[in-house]
């Protein structure tokens, strides 16, 4: 008995999240041009160095989610710029065409700061602060997308139907596929961890 309501109690406690990242290792994960800009360290990946993005390509839900919450534990240092894409998928260089960029940057010389939907819908007044760990939220339901820091909305957003976006970024557009994480430059230091989904019925 003592047994079962341990194993029903821990099963509670995930309440359908799922890690995508162990901890240790970056299995699972798939890095585009330059891969030495991610390592791992004290259960964190490490984000530092020349341009490059970090795609989930593992087995959780065969790497392609539509409707989903995800969440991530971040630190950035100052003026670090980092980035987690959504409904994106590989490409071997330069910025994610495909998908929507969740904006972490909490005092780079780029204005649009933690929080926002990259060039959608950004938030001028950083959230959260550098050298302190925070919650970033992503959650993606039809059109619908909400964005929050340590549990307070900082983007809501529903795409209208038909949208038109500029040339460079015609990707930027609801639909499904995986997540990345972005590393800037080699100026940017991000760390992230306890990296987790939740799937969502479409």
């Amino acid at each position: 008995m003592l047994v079962a309501l341990i194993a029903i109690t821990g099963s509670a406690q995930t309440d359908g999240w799922v890690p995508l990242f162990d901890g240790k290792t970056l299995d699972g994960w798939k890095a585009s041009e330059n891969p030495s800009t991610f390592s791992v360290a004290d259960g964190a990946i490490v984000v530092n160095g020349d341009r490059s993005h970090l795609y989930y390509v593992g087995p959780v839900n065969n790497h392609v989610f539509t409707n989903f919450e995800f969440k991530a534990d971040v630190m950035t240092t100052p003026g670090s710029n980092s980035g987690m894409y959504f409904h994106t998928e590989f490409q071997e260089g330069g910025w994610p065409a495909k998908g929507y960029e969740v904006q972490v940057n909490n005092s780079h010389t780029d204005w649009r700061r933690t929080g926002g939907l990259y060039a959608i819908l950004d938030v001028k007044e950083a959230p959260a602060k550098d050298g302190v760990w925070f919650t970033e939220q992503i959650a993606v339901n039809g059109k619908h997308v909400v964005v929050s820091v340590d549990g307070k909305v900082t983007a809501d957003y529903t795409e209208p139907p038909n949208v038109e976006r500029p040339a460079d970024m015609a990707g930027r557009k609801i639909g499904s596929g995986t997540f990345a994480l972005q590393g800037h430059d080699p100026k940017s230091k991000v760390f992230y961890k306890n990296i987790m989904v939740k799937v969502l019925p479409n």
